[in-house]
This record gives structure tokens, sequence and C-alpha cells, in this order.
């Protein structure tokens, strides 16, 4: 690897002391993976937002993944996606042997633009994965 190219920060991570000594209480307790504090999660996740059930998987891409999976795309189908968007959202709708379509986004929102949308629309067109308000 060149160490002098210069790296890009996708995202800084905003933790303290709370939760070192989280993860260090799991890993100290040998459950690393799913064990009593995933499941104190899922039920706690799902009491939050009010639903009987919810499943805790390891990633954003994972979770974008399932998602994407329950829609039971078939090959040729077409997803919408934004273009200012971590790459895994495209990759997600490929694993489901589905076409990304990229649609633009608002200039003073940055969110997908509902018109580009309208324009782009076809009866291949599944599913629309956004953010933001439209």
């Amino acid at each position: 690897m060149n160490n002098d190219l210069p790296v890009i920060p996708v995202l800084k991570p905003c933790y303290d002391e709370e939760e070192i000594k989280a993860v260090s209480d799991v890993l100290r307790s040998g459950w690393v993976g799913l064990g009593p504090k995933t499941q104190e999660f899922e039920e706690a996740f799902a009491n939050y937002i009010g639903c009987d059930f919810a499943v805790g998987l390891n990633s954003g891409t994972a979770a974008l993944h399932l998602a994407v999976l329950s829609l039971q795309l078939k090959p040729g189908d077409e997803v919408m996606v934004p273009p200012i968007t971590f790459v895994s959202t495209c990759h997600v709708v490929r694993y489901c042997h589905a076409i990304p379509v990229f649609c633009d986004v608002c200039p003073d929102t940055l969110n997908i633009d509902p018109k580009d949308i309208e324009k782009k629309l076809t009866p291949q067109t599944k599913a629309l994965i956004l953010w933001g308000d439209l």
C-alpha cells in the first residue's frame, strides 16, 4: 500500500468511555457473536420502533442486502438509487441480480429528485432506495 496517497475519511467514529466499557464487557463475557447483548439489543430496538421482532446484523450493507432480498427481484428488474450514497447501495442491488438506475439529486437538498424518478420509471422498475425527505 502506498502511504503517500491521501486518505479520504468517509466517517469519523464518535464514542466515549461508555462505549469502550460496553465493548470490553462483551469481550470479557466470551459472547462476541450472537449472545445475550445481541438479544438485548434486538428486543430493545423492536420495542423502540413498536414491532414484535428485530434482527441485528453486522453492517448496514447486510441490512440493506436483506431488505433488497425480501423484494424477490428477478434479473433485469430495476432499482432506482441515489448517486450520492455509500457504494453498498448499488452493490446489494447487483447481489440480487437487478440493475441499479441512478437518479439525479436536487441541488438544494442532495436528496433524490422526484422529477428524475418520473423520467426514469419503467415497467422494469421494482423499487426505489432513497434517503432523506422527498
